[in-house]
């Protein structure tokens, strides 16, 4: 055996002893040798676009190496420091028991990680690293530092676009890739500055994919390559060096690396940077127009599918994208662009990941067998901040500031954009309202039996005179009902 294949098994060892059985060696020696290619000096930037990443199979006998160096020396520059400084008031209730004292102001410092994605400064991050921030510095691995300005954040996907006071300078980048490549058990590297001690690099896998649940993204990359505080916003990089995700939290009991995090996947990273770079101050999501659920086992033995798959649809917004495509109530949306989903948020992240004016192609199942549909993305009706009315009067509401739950509303708080209601962006603390309990960002639903639509019909029926009240509000995605 030559001396370097001996190298390259012996370095197998640590991913798993499964890797040396005698049938899966040609296999893993293969995926060895494709994954420390030296990625192409092309795909470095000098244009103002973003960098396309680029494959090519190992060419020297360092390519051969079983060594994750090659990917680090590529993906490793570009990956930065970022110190936030927020001015933070407090309050002293001592002083102020005696009606004096002032709040004092502290400075409050984070620190986190980047990704540069262009030559001309433009860097990724967490929106968590940067909230709040009245002064922000980068450091990139050479220990050049550049101040930065924000010019987008995203909450709901946890990502936040910098721009760097480079002076004209050139910066180095990475590519990002495309996440729907990727297959459980790849190759991963974490890159940033764990504890704030300095640029750290950690290995692992992929976990899981399109790991829904929780808010934000809606479908995230999971990994057991280690995240710790401070690798926030940092780079998950394949073995082309090219990212793959914004690293952006953990599940540990303990708060430090359990072996469980996740990442925002590229396909919304490239989103927001796009947005950005084309002088958006938002992320402009498109929407579906439907209201659905996963399908349980026993829908799916109901509706004749091989397995529990999907969303079926029970309601469709009149005009909406979904219903001029031809989609219908009791349809089940299997896959978007060829991309299976298992749940409402998979299907929001794979709409939202498009462009206004994209053709999404859906794959729905009708009466038992596949048919294929294709929607025009578009942006959701209504105004996302609209106008308020505050209620009045000898009722449950006497003191809420409401406004007409529209689509775009809707869709930016996260919830049911179909089935409309009326949202309290407003509860004063001394009202009838807040004795009730009602809270802001409670969604008004029907009111003595009639479904509520718009402020404007709330008013009304608030209006009629009434010996008791009984109300449906949405909190936290569940229907209430109470009597006043």
């Amino acid at each position: 055996m030559p001396p370097q294949m001996f190298a390259v098994l012996r370095s197998l060892r640590p991913f798993g002893e499964s890797l040396m059985k005698p049938s899966r060696l040609v296999f893993a020696l293969a995926m060895m040798l494709s994954a420390c290619g030296q990625p192409s000096d092309t795909r470095a930037q000098d244009g103002g676009g973003l960098a396309e990443p680029t494959r090519r199979p190992p060419e020297t006998q360092g390519d051969m190496q079983a060594s994750f160096a090659p990917v680090v020396q590529v993906s490793a520059p570009a990956v930065v420091n970022i110190s936030a400084r927020t001015l933070v008031r407090q309050r002293d209730p001592f002083f102020e028991m005696f009606g004096g004292g002032a709040p004092r102001t502290r400075v409050a410092q984070s620190v986190g990680s980047g990704v540069i994605v262009r030559a001309d400064g433009i860097v990724v991050t967490n929106n968590h690293v940067i909230n709040g921030a009245q002064q922000i510095l980068v450091t990139l691995n050479d220990r050049r530092e550049f101040p930065a300005e924000i010019i987008l954040q995203d909450s709901r996907s946890d990502l936040a676009v910098l721009r760097l006071e480079t002076g004209g300078e050139r910066l180095p980048v990475v590519a990002i890739g495309d996440e729907n490549e990727l297959q459980i058990g790849d190759l991963v590297l974490a890159i940033g500055n764990p504890f704030g001690i300095g640029q750290t690099v950690t290995s692992g896998i992929i976990s899981a994919l399109n790991r829904t649940g929780g808010e934000g993204a809606g479908a995230y990359i999971q990994t057991d390559a280690a995240i710790n505080q401070g690798n926030s916003g940092g780079a998950l990089v394949d073995m082309d060096g090219d990212l793959i995700g914004i690293n952006s939290m953990i599940l540990s009991p303990s708060g430090t690396s359990a072996g469980i995090g996740f990442a925002v996947p590229a396909s919304m990273v490239r989103r927001v940077v796009e947005s950005a770079a084309g002088g958006e101050t938002a992320v402009v999501r498109p929407w579906l127009g439907v209201s659905a659920e996963a399908v349980t086992s026993e829908e799916a033995r109901r509706l004749g599918l091989d397995r529990p798959r999907g969303v079926i649809v029970s309601d469709v917004y009149r005009n909406g994208p979904a219903a001029r495509a031809g989609v219908r109530a009791g349809d089940v949306i299997t896959a978007i662009g060829g991309v299976e989903i298992e749940d409402v948020a998979s299907m929001n992240y794979r709409v939202g990941v498009a462009r206004p004016g994209d053709t999404l192609q859906l794959t729905v199942f009708r009466d038992g067998r596949e048919t294929t549909l294709r929607a025009e993305a578009e942006a959701p009706p209504g105004d996302p901040t609209p106008a308020t009315v505050v209620l009045g009067g000898r009722n449950p509401f006497s003191g809420a500031q409401v406004a007409d739950l529209s689509p775009a509303l809707a869709d930016q708080l996260g919830v049911d954009p179909v089935s409309g209601g009326v949202l309290l962006a407003g509860v004063s603390g001394r009202s009838y309202a807040a004795a009730a309990g009602f809270r802001r960002g409670d969604i008004i639903r029907s009111l003595n039996g009639q479904r509520v639509t718009s402020t404007r019909q709330l008013q009304q029926l608030l209006n009629q005179p009434q010996r008791a009240w009984e109300v449906t509000i949405v909190r936290d995605g569940r229907e209430v009902t109470g009597r006043f």
